[in-house]
Parts: C-alpha cells; sequence; structure tokens
C-alpha cells in the first residue's frame, strides 16, 4: 500500500526532530540569534561552506565571493567545497586565501575530510556563511567552524541555529544570485540592485593563449568569405537534458540560414568524442581554464543547460542557454548578452529563430 501525505510528513517532521535533537548533542545549544544588521565593520576572516561538487554550482559561487571582496576588501576569504576543482575556479580571486577540497561523494574518504576540516578547524573565523538553501552538510560545516557571526537560510530543511538567519526568498530564484542575497539581506542592504555575474577570472596570458589556439582551430578549415562572428556550440549534456543529433542537425541547419555570418565551432565534451561527427572545427581540452580561455575569445556561445554553460558564462563569451527540462529561473546564464532560451516543447527550427536573434 502507498504511503500516505499525512504518514510522508509525519516521517519528515521526526526526521527533523532528530536532526536538531543531533546538532544540540554535537554543537551545544547554538548560536544566539542577533537583532542586528550583520557588521560592515570589523570582519578580517571568512569561510564560505558550499559543498555541491557540480561544476555548475562551483561557479555560481563566484558571484558571491565578488560580493564579499567588494563588501569586505580589506578581509580573507577561505572557501570549504565538495568541487574537485574548486582551487582552479576560485584560486584568481585576490582576496581567496585557502580552498579546503572535501571528497566529492559525502563521507567514502574519511582521511581526506578530516584533513579539510582539520584545516578549516585551525582558523577562528569572524564570519562563516552557509550558502545553500538547501544543504545540511553545509550547515554541519559552519557549525563545525569557530566563528563570530555565522549566516545561513532558515527553513524546514536546516537545522542548527546562526546568528543570521534569513528566509529564503521566492522572487529570488538564480542559484548564482541566492548566495548575494542572503549577504545584502543580512546586512540590512538594498538586495534588487545588479547582482555580479559569475566570473572565471580568467587573466591576460590566458585569454592570449585562447585566442592562438581558437585560431588555431579555425585555420584547420576554410571559411566563408560571409562569416563575421564565431560562434560556439557545446552539443552534450546530462541525464534527460542530453539531446540526439535528430534534435541539433536540424537546429544548426536552421540557424546557420538565418545566420550566415556565424561560423561554428564545436566544443568537445570530456569524453573526446564529438557529438556532431565532426562536421565543425572543434576544440577539446581536458583543462578547464584553458579551455575558458578559448571560450572567452568567441563572439557567441550556445548549449544546453549544463557545466559548460556556466563555464562560458563565467568566461565572459556572450552565453545563449537552451533548456529543455530544467528551470531556467534557477539555472539560467544572466547578465549582460547572456539570455535564456526557453524552449520547453518547442520544435528545432523554432528553437534556432530563438537563437538567431540574439546572436
Amino acid at each position: 500500500m502507498a504511503r500516505s501525505t499525512h504518514d510522508s510528513f509525519d516521517l519528515d517532521h521526526l526526521r527533523r526532530r532528530m536532526a536538531r535533537g543531533l546538532m544540540r548533542l554535537l554543537y551545544g545549544k547554538g548560536a544566539e540569534p542577533s537583532g542586528e544588521p550583520l557588521p560592515r565593520r570589523g570582519i578580517y576572516r571568512i569561510l564560505v561552506c558550499h559543498v555541491s561538487h557540480t561544476l555548475g554550482n562551483a561557479l555560481l559561487l563566484t558571484p558571491l565571493i565578488q560580493e564579499l571582496e567588494a563588501t569586505y576588501p580589506g578581509a580573507e576569504i577561505d572557501i570549504v567545497t565538495r568541487s574537485q576543482v574548486g582551487k582552479l575556479l576560485y584560486g584568481h580571486y585576490d582576496r581567496v586565501s585557502q580552498v579546503f577540497q572535501l571528497p566529492a561523494h559525502g563521507f567514502g574518504h574519511p582521511i581526506q575530510w578530516l584533513r579539510a576540516t582539520r584545516g578549516m578547524r585551525k582558523a577562528h573565523y569572524d564570519l562563516a556563511i552557509d550558502a545553500d538553501p538547501q544543504s545540511q552538510t553545509g550547515r554541519l560545516l559552519l557549525l563545525k567552524a569557530r566563528a563570530t557571526w555565522t549566516l545561513g537560510f532558515s527553513g524546514r530543511k536546516k537545522s542548527g541555529s546562526v546568528t543570521h538567519a534569513v528566509e529564503v526568498p521566492e522572487h529570488v530564484q538564480n542559484k548564482g544570485q541566492r548566495p548575494v542575497y542572503l549577504l545584502r539581506k543580512a546586512l540590512d542592504v538594498g538586495t534588487e540592485t545588479d547582482y555580479p555575474v559569475p566570473d572565471l577570472r580568467l587573466d591576460d596570458a590566458e585569454l592570449a593563449q585562447g585566442r592562438r589556439m581558437l585560431d588555431q582551430v579555425l585555420a584547420s578549415a576554410p571559411a566563408d568569405a560571409a562569416h563575421r562572428k564565431v560562434v560556439g556550440v557545446f552539443a552534450n549534456a546530462t541525464g534527460p537534458k542530453l539531446l540526439g543529433t535528430d534534435w541539433w542537425n536540424p537546429l544548426l541547419a536552421a540557424l546557420e540560414r538565418l545566420r550566415p555570418d556565424c561560423r561554428l565551432v564545436e566544443i568537445v565534451p570530456m569524453t573526446g568524442r564529438s557529438m556532431l561527427d565532426s562536421r565543425y572545427p572543434s576544440y577539446f581540452s581536458t583543462e578547464l581554464r584553458q579551455l575558458g580561455g578559448v571560450l572567452a575569445n568567441l563572439d557567441g556561445y550556445l548549449s544546453l543547460d549544463c557545466g559548460i554553460m556556466h563555464l562560458a558564462c563565467a568566461s565572459r563569451v556572450p552565453t545563449q542557454g537552451i533548456f529543455t527540462t530544467t528551470r531556467a529561473d534557477e539555472w539560467g546564464p544572466y547578465g549582460p548578452g547572456n539570455h535564456v532560451i526557453a524552449a520547453y516543447g518547442l520544435a528545432p527550427e523554432a528553437v534556432a529563430q530563438e537563437l538567431a536573434a540574439h546572436l
């Protein structure tokens, strides 16, 4: 017999009570909520707890790092993360000091977990931030850290008190904007102003190398005299987001008819195999920052919702994100030159028309 909604609610309620009890057992009474805004002075050591290990989620933390650098320009920022490329993604931020890397999959590697948390525990932080509105592991890490002020979202999925708790905003859904909203709300400053855009912080040498590599790729195949722009296409995705050549072929054929000024270049996925039958000039790299340098030299980029879409956005190439299953308001690229293509149920040719209007 199927479990009733009431039984499911009771079980969830019991789990939350058990989690709160465990928190009190491990960490004591917890922080006393502050009735004042988060201070803007006297904060010099900051810890950010962010446990999602996917590339997209890791890149969507960079707007918060930018906001922290702008708010506390004299402070150092440490990050504890399950991203295995966290040091590559955050290492070019001036105020990021240490990146404590947790194992990607839970507690399967206890020695690595203990080593990372031990390094985190050595410092006394002025401010620790649990940036995720859902992850309980992030809250555990925040409580394990020694911090004067603690900041995180409140809600039924969170156990463990913080000095500054912020309700999850319904009007701010984007994964890159919510952590920035969290900080601004705790500071009691305006939350509706422009949000920082994800940024890989590519340097001049990386950009120049990307230009050379892209030029070599383009030189390998003859160009049409009408071509004025170079547009990258990444045709891979995970799970139900993945679409085959029967979808991509008519889309790209229509796009080439609509925008004959655009030359397409395929970005080959980590498998090292073309998703488009090697019909276009192609670029492949297993080095994320090197790939970012090439993406930054494109005139445009398009793909389905995936980690490389977020990498393109963070490389500051005008990014067109095509959404067929996941929520565009949560995961869509934002900022100048970036667009969301809401392709739910649309034919490939209709998607091509949307893309052509923005390239």
